[in-house]
């Protein structure tokens, strides 16, 4: 999947920072050549939907000229209620004729308009059946797909990858990790709205969805509950995360949100369980800049069962010492999971 060298550059726009990786992938492996981290202009970016188009090109802008990177093909993802990825199960048939299939398919599964979407489709190696096949359908919102495309345009770029941030965290996964034969590997990304949820069976992403909780659920409450702004909100927040001096109302908000936040988690897998005959998690992988949220990953564990793992997008991505000492990387790891599998992926691939 990714032992070839790649010229794209890896962009991750969330709804509180941008990231960018630049990375060259050779057989001998893959080594990190430049990382940007930005704010993401406020209210730019909505659920996954980019509606300040201007702002977050000039923000791109100002991302690669920091970097000094000279590629201008960029790899970004979509994320958010518009994206939906559904694993099917179709009649075994010629491949030639599955795309025409899968769009009759897309008809009953997906709750969208289908002359207003993009579809891609995967197959996966995991039926039962011999005259069946499992597919996983990929289905976007063309309003979507033209945001991403418009934004990388206007920064100056060409957007040759569009993903789905969940395909990027399972691909960083599979060059640091590799495939994990005979385990069901979870992985969530608590971002600031959104946390990506991708199950991965045998070395294939078997189930992904983006849960609509994350850092910004914390921030929300600790506004709500002491009537503080939101910016005071968020530094409050901060403060906790950093076990600084706060209030003790913050530390109790914190921890009846992490129990909110656990349980939208507990559903999606329950939802797993029910779509997958009864599939349950061996482990799950954490990571995300809202995974250093106090307690919420203990009690996650607490509640679901499962043993949580940190997730490391860096380990075995070798980076110039010179430029990016262990310190920054461990800083920024918990950043980095979608941005690096982003990075990995070269101009033309399928998604």
């Amino acid at each position: 999947m990714f032992f070839k060298s790649k010229k794209v550059i890896g962009l991750d726009i969330g709804s509180s920072s941008i990231k960018l990786a630049e990375m060259d992938v050779s057989g001998k492996g893959a080594q990190l050549l430049s990382f940007g981290f930005a704010p993401t202009p406020p209210n730019a970016v909505s659920g996954g939907e980019i509606v300040d188009i201007a702002s977050v090109g000039i923000a791109i802008q100002q991302l690669i000229n920091e970097v000094k990177t000279k590629r201008k093909i960029i790899a970004t993802a979509m994320w958010g209620t518009a994206v939906i990825v559904k694993k099917i199960t179709i009649p075994k048939m010629d491949r030639k004729l599955i795309k025409d299939q899968i769009r009759f398919e897309a008809e009953q599964y997906i709750p969208f308009d289908i002359n207003n979407i993009s579809l891609a489709h995967h197959i996966l190696n995991s039926s039962a059946s011999p005259d069946a096949m499992d597919i996983l359908l990929i289905a976007a919102q063309n309003e979507l797909v033209t945001q991403y495309t418009q934004v990388i345009e206007v920064s100056g770029l060409t957007c040759g990858v569009l993903d789905v941030s969940g395909f990027a965290l399972a691909n960083a996964f599979e060059l640091n990790y590799g495939k994990i034969p005979g385990e069901v590997i979870g992985i969530l990304n608590f971002g600031a709205s959104i946390t990506n949820f991708v199950v991965l069976q045998n070395g294939e992403v078997i189930f992904c969805r983006d849960i609509p909780v994350g850092g910004a659920n914390y921030t929300n409450e600790i506004h709500k509950a002491m009537g503080v702004t939101v910016a005071e909100a968020e530094a409050l927040k901060l403060s906790a995360i950093s076990r600084r001096e706060v209030p003790d109302e913050v530390h109790s908000i914190i921890s009846a949100t992490n129990e909110a936040v656990t349980e939208e988690i507990r559903s999606s897998l329950d939802f797993l369980s029910a779509t997958t005959n009864g599939l349950v998690l061996s482990r799950c992988f954490y990571t995300g800049g809202s995974s250093a949220t106090s307690g919420l990953v203990e009690t996650v564990s607490r509640v679901t069962g499962i043993m949580m793992e940190p997730f490391n997008p860096f380990l075995r991505v070798k980076a110039n010492p010179k430029k990016f000492s262990p310190e920054y990387l461990d800083q920024i790891s918990s950043f980095a999971g979608v941005v690096t599998g982003l990075a990995l992926r070269e101009q033309g691939d399928a998604t």
